[in-house]
C-alpha cells in the first residue's frame, strides 16, 4: 500500500487549514512507506529550518513506526535507546510533529510538521494523518 498523490493533497490541505487555525506558518511533508517524498509544503511565513525539520520529523516517525513525541523519554541518559539520534544518522528527530500514517492497521508513510511550538506540529500532523487515513 502506498500514498496516492489524492491522498497526500488532502492531508496537506488539512494541515495547512490546523496550521491556520492555529496562526502557526508551517512545512508539511508527507513521506510514503518507503521514505520517499510524495508531497510537501511550505506555508508563507515558515522558518526556513521548518523544511529539514519537517522532513526529519516524517523520516523518524516511518523509520521507528510511531510518533516522535513519543521518543524523546526513550532517548534519555538510562533509557532503552539512549543515544539513537546520534547514532542512527543525522535525520533523526526525538520531538514532537512527526506521526506514522496508518490505512487500518498498516503503516503506509508518515508525516512531519515544522514551523511552530511542538503541541501544534503535533497537532497539525495528527489532522494531516488523520486526512490521508479517511480519504
Amino acid at each position: 500500500m502506498s500514498i496516492s498523490i489524492e491522498k497526500a493533497r488532502k492531508g496537506l490541505d488539512a494541515g495547512i487549514q490546523k496550521a491556520s487555525q492555529l496562526n502557526s506558518p508551517s512545512s508539511i511533508c508527507i513521506l510514503d512507506d518507503g521514505r520517499n517524498l510524495v508531497a510537501f509544503a511550505r506555508m508563507d511565513g515558515a522558518l526556513l529550518a521548518s523544511i529539514d525539520l519537517s522532513k526529519a520529523k516524517a523520516f523518524t516517525a516511518r523509520s521507528m513506526n510511531m510518533n516522535t513525541g513519543d521518543l524523546s523519554a526513550l532517548v534519555q541518559p538510562g533509557a532503552p535507546l539512549y543515544g539513537l539520534e546520534a547514532a542512527h544518522n543525522p535525520s533523526f528527530v526525538v520531538f514532537g510533529g512527526g506521526v506514522p500514517i496508518k490505512l487500518g492497521d498498516t503503516v503506509v508513510g508518515a508525516v512531519g510538521v515544522a514551523g511552530g511550538m511542538v503541541p501544534d506540529d503535533e497537532a497539525i500532523a495528527a489532522a494531516v494523518a488523520a486526512a490521508i487515513a479517511q480519504a
